[in-house]
């Protein structure tokens, strides 16, 4: 059989090699976890609930010894690393919660109708999940799907699959029937094979947008749900009246998250040209002055790319896009897996920079005429996850922030996850929504039932 390796980024050395999952089981696998979501269905909200307590007290016990893998496998700092279980912890507590209130039948009358409307599991999902986050991503959906009386199998990226069998161990030690949630070991080639299993009853994607599509293409032919979170080229729009200072704050720490391998990142910063030159050399000090090195250490804050060919694909992007014009204002060094900041600055449409989605710690800055010049180019892009407006007057941002055609804007802070909100994207960002009370019903059968 195959084995699955895992390496870790900084060292370049391998951390575990782990057995793939042989596809010649799938059928015995998935009728298992098929026959384990049918008596989990069966639980009551109250007592599903408990087992997600559970799942949150175990992610907090074992946080320390789950950050240091996640840091081991895809180089996320290890500060990052244990805010991210942190946040695994929450919403598996949101939604143990909340989700009864959210799953309730609800009660429809009028002129002849005595009506309701039920909320039922679906079944098994698939969920086919990146490595930037390995366990957040994971549980984003795990927590609402199982709350909903779902059973899951996961595909996660075969760089983490030490954090693929880690999740399924949690599960398993918070009480959970050891095939309510099972984890696949199997390569990106042969995910067509498991979403066509007439036993997967939806599909949940987070990743790329050329993935996405064909993600999307596979479960379609089987009439099968997606919800997809794609890729994003979040515009920060800092207007004239802004708090450069602050902006500047808040535009470095999004662009840096995560190593900068963030879909929710900010990637473009549309600047006032009346501001232009002080947001510049605000972020170009700020970026600088970050320590890029081993993300076990406490002192760094940039630990190295995932793998050495994204950082190679990013020095290509932000190399052509200098050869079109673009200014180099700080950064651009790169050494194996590391990349250190970059400012980009003058880049327009057309540059790599701005067409594209730059997947690490790079800040392309773009010259706004003004307001409706901002929006205009925040709205030239093929994606539409997330943006921020950044200025005094919260009324005129507001205004901004609905001519974005995004999923999410944040007005004066950068755009994060949060389980009492919805997240999700518009255009080539993906469609469908997670977390919240939106998030909890994608994946349930809305059941109209009718009294005569």
């Amino acid at each position: 059989m195959t084995q699955m390796i895992s390496m870790n980024p900084y060292t370049g050395k391998q951390n575990q090699a782990y057995q793939s999952f042989d596809l010649g089981l799938l059928d015995d696998a998935l009728s298992r976890v098929s026959q384990a979501q049918k008596v989990w269905a069966e639980q009551s909200l109250a007592a599903r609930a408990q087992y997600l307590q559970k799942l949150a007290s175990l992610l907090r016990e074992k946080k320390d010894e789950l950050a240091r893998l996640a840091t081991s496998e895809m180089g996320k700092t290890l500060s990052s690393a244990a805010a991210e279980v942190e946040k695994c912890a929450w919403v598996c507590e949101y939604y143990a919660e909340q989700g009864a209130g959210m799953l309730a039948t609800e009660n429809v009358s009028g002129e002849g109708l005595d009506g309701k409307v039920m909320y039922q599991p679906m079944g098994v999902i698939l969920a086919i999940m990146p490595w930037n986050f390995p366990y957040w991503q994971v549980f984003r959906f795990l927590a609402p799907a199982l709350m909903a009386g779902n059973a899951a199998v996961l595909k996660h990226a075969s760089n983490v699959p030490g954090c693929a069998l880690a999740i399924e161990s949690l599960c398993r030690e918070a009480g959970l029937d050891e095939d309510l949630f099972r984890t696949l070991l199997v390569s990106g080639s042969d995910s067509a094979r498991v979403i066509r299993h007439p036993l997967i009853q939806a599909v949940t994607f987070t990743g790329s947008t050329d993935a996405g599509r064909k993600v999307a293409a596979e479960a379609g032919q089987y009439l099968k749900k997606t919800v997809l979170e794609l890729g994003g080229s979040d515009p920060y729009l800092v207007l004239d009246d802004a708090d450069v200072g602050k902006a500047v704050e808040s535009c470095v720490t999004s662009r840096l998250l995560n190593n900068g391998q963030s879909c929710i990142a900010a990637k473009r910063f549309i600047v006032d040209e009346k501001v232009y030159g002080a947001f510049v050399a605000g972020m170009a000090d700020a970026m600088a002055a970050k320590s890029v090195g081993d993300p076990m250490q406490s002192d760094i804050d940039i630990g190295p790319q995932a793998r050495d060919d994204l950082s190679e694909s990013l020095a290509h992007q932000v190399e052509e896009s200098i050869r079109l014009g673009a200014v180099l204002v700080t950064g651009g060094k790169r050494k194996g897996s590391l990349f250190w900041p970059t400012v980009l600055g003058e880049v327009r449409p057309g540059m790599p920079a701005f067409d594209e989605e730059l997947f690490g710690p790079v800040a392309a800055v773009i010259r706004a005429r003004d307001e409706a010049s901002a929006v205009a180019l925040a709205n030239q892009s093929e994606f539409g996850l997330g943006g921020a407006v950044f200025s005094r007057d919260t009324e005129r941002a507001e205004r901004v922030a609905r001519q974005l055609q995004v999923g999410a804007v944040a007005i004066n802070d950068f755009v994060k996850s949060d389980p009492r909100m919805p997240f999700g994207g518009v255009k080539a960002s993906g469609y469908g929504r997670e977390l919240s009370v939106f998030g909890i019903r994608e994946f349930t059968n809305i059941k109209s039932l009718v009294t005569g």
